[in-house]
């Protein structure tokens, strides 16, 4: 029986994200990005600085939540790229080919999370490419290695002893948006209390 191939992903823990944005400046740092790819916002709101709650009621909050590209398994951008900039390698990572990107912005208008930023500077699309050429070589991507609070976790959806198939609170995850019908293999882990605890 053949293996199954790799499906890479990552998993956000909103438990441990103390919305520090690391992961935005290591994800600027390693790709050379002006764009935040990663972007850092509370649950629930549009930006990062809004709390939720209430002083009065005591139960004044912030919760926050890692947002970037999806990787989707029905991937939008990919669809819609005319010139080959975005495509989808046997790993499930989406990447966006610089060299090629003509700045149209179709994939940007296409993208139903938001995901892909345009550099206008450059006059080119910028997105997460899972840093696909640490990947590569068997390292994790940046995010994931400096992110203070260990709130992301890299792996292979497809490797069955892999640590997101054995992570005991697999059947909790849940993605961004799951009416957008995309398949993201980006999850995420939610809130405690969210679980009832």
């Amino acid at each position: 029986m053949a293996p199954m191939e790799k499906f890479y992903g990552l998993i956000f823990d909103l438990e441990r994200c103390i919305g520090c944005e690391t992961c935005t400046i290591a994800c600027q740092i390693e790709n050379g990005f002006i764009s935040d790819i990663i972007q850092v916002k509370t649950l629930n709101s549009l930006d990062k600085d809004t709390p939720l709650g209430s002083f009065i009621q005591g139960n004044l909050r912030m919760e926050f939540q890692s947002c970037t590209c999806n990787h989707c398994e029905d991937a939008p951008c990919v669809k819609v790229c005319n010139f080959d900039a975005l495509t989808k390698h046997e790993d499930g990572i989406v990447v966006l080919n610089r060299e090629l990107c003509t700045g149209c912005q179709a994939c940007i208008s296409e993208c139903p999370y938001g995901a892909i930023q345009f550099n206008e500077m450059l006059n080119m699309a910028e997105k997460c490419n899972l840093c696909s050429h640490r990947v590569n070589q068997g390292l994790e991507p940046f995010c994931v290695l400096c992110c203070e609070g260990q709130a992301i976790y890299f792996g292979d959806w497809n490797a069955p002893e892999g640590k997101f198939t054995t992570e005991p609170r697999v059947q909790e995850l849940n993605v961004r948006n799951p009416e957008f019908n995309t398949n993201p293999k980006v999850k995420y882990l939610p809130l405690k209390k969210a679980r009832g605890l």
